[in-house]
């Protein structure tokens, strides 16, 4: 469930103004820029900036550019965008920033439907004038590029069938596969890569009960390997996505240095989605809400804004 409160009917004019206004004059009002837009859903968003644009000729996401500075800056532009616009312009961060950051790859290739990725690729073709699967290739090598252009390039299936006979054949390909430590082998990255989410949970079961541990724990072994943990992360993604990002969210918080740039990915992306049910996995796994680790770990408007987000 989502964790967004807003509601059903606003005005976009008014909110505009409101907008405005805070923008206006010696410092922002960042206080009413959150009392607005953290509150707006992703219809309400548009509406918001189509609404500024026609009354003061200047497009939203750069008056907010202009004005605001750090993590809040960051996390309100990247809230204010469609959603698949926002995909957009984290697969290429995550791209072009140096490092690949093959995560953010898989988290969007894997998390979404495939309707909202096909947008998701839409939308950075149109935003970027090449194709997502481009600039992965472009941007990675050897077996990881294999396995994310894979991972971009598809367009699964969405029903609820299960093949019960194929996912037992192929849990025990994986098992091989994994048991020679041929990570790379082909036969892993097709049936990760094209495999129904459905398909492949029943798969992963299969390999479960049929030798007592499951894959991602099997994987584990082996972090220091990019290529595995990749493939450990894209089943998670598939499988298990609540648990995927509850463990994001936690090393975000927890480790020394709180990283802001996945703090502000997993709440920014999943407040419309299953925020609420990550957030209760974080409190079964922590013992603490995770308001109040984000209370703690970050500060200002943007600990305002993520709050806020979180449902306060």
């Amino acid at each position: 469930m989502a964790t967004i409160v807003a509601p059903l009917q606003h005005s976009p004019v008014e909110d505009a103004e409101v907008i405005r206004k805070a923008c206006e004059g010696w410092g922002t009002n960042e206080k009413a820029l959150i009392s607005v837009l953290a509150h707006r859903y992703p219809h309400q968003r548009l509406e918001i900036r189509k609404a500024y644009q026609d009354r003061y000729h200047e497009d939203l996401i750069r008056c907010l550019e202009s004005e605001l500075r750090g993590d809040f800056e960051r996390a309100l532009y990247r809230w204010i965008l469609d959603p698949a616009d926002r995909d957009a312009v984290l697969a290429n961060v995550a791209l072009k920033n140096g490092k690949v950051d093959y995560r953010v790859i898989i988290e969007v290739s894997c998390t979404r439907t495939p309707e909202e990725f096909l947008a998701v690729k839409r939308a950075y073709m149109a935003r970027y004038k090449h194709s997502l699967e481009e600039d992965v290739a472009c941007h990675t090598t050897g077996d990881l590029r294999k396995l994310l252009v894979a991972l971009v390039g598809v367009y699964r299936y969405d029903g609820d069938e299960i093949n019960a006979k194929l996912a037992a054949s192929e849990a025990e390909i994986l098992h091989h596969a994994i048991k020679e430590n041929e990570f790379n082998h082909e036969e892993i990255v097709r049936i990760v890569s094209t495999r129904s989410k459905t398909q492949l949970l029943a798969t992963i079961n299969r390999y479960k009960d049929t030798h007592d541990i499951s894959i991602t724990k099997t994987l584990a072994g082996n972090r220091e390997n990019v290529l595995v943990d990749s493939l450990r992360a894209a089943i998670r993604c598939l499988t298990d996505k609540g648990k995927y990002f509850e463990k994001v969210l936690r090393n975000a918080l927890n480790k020394s240095g709180t990283d802001e740039d996945d703090l502000t990915r997993v709440i920014v992306t999943r407040a419309e989605k299953d925020l609420r049910q990550i957030k209760d996995l974080y409190y079964k796994r922590n013992s603490v809400p995770v308001e109040q680790a984000v209370a703690k770990e970050t500060h200002g408007h943007y600990e305002e804004f993520l709050l806020a987000l979180l449902g306060n």
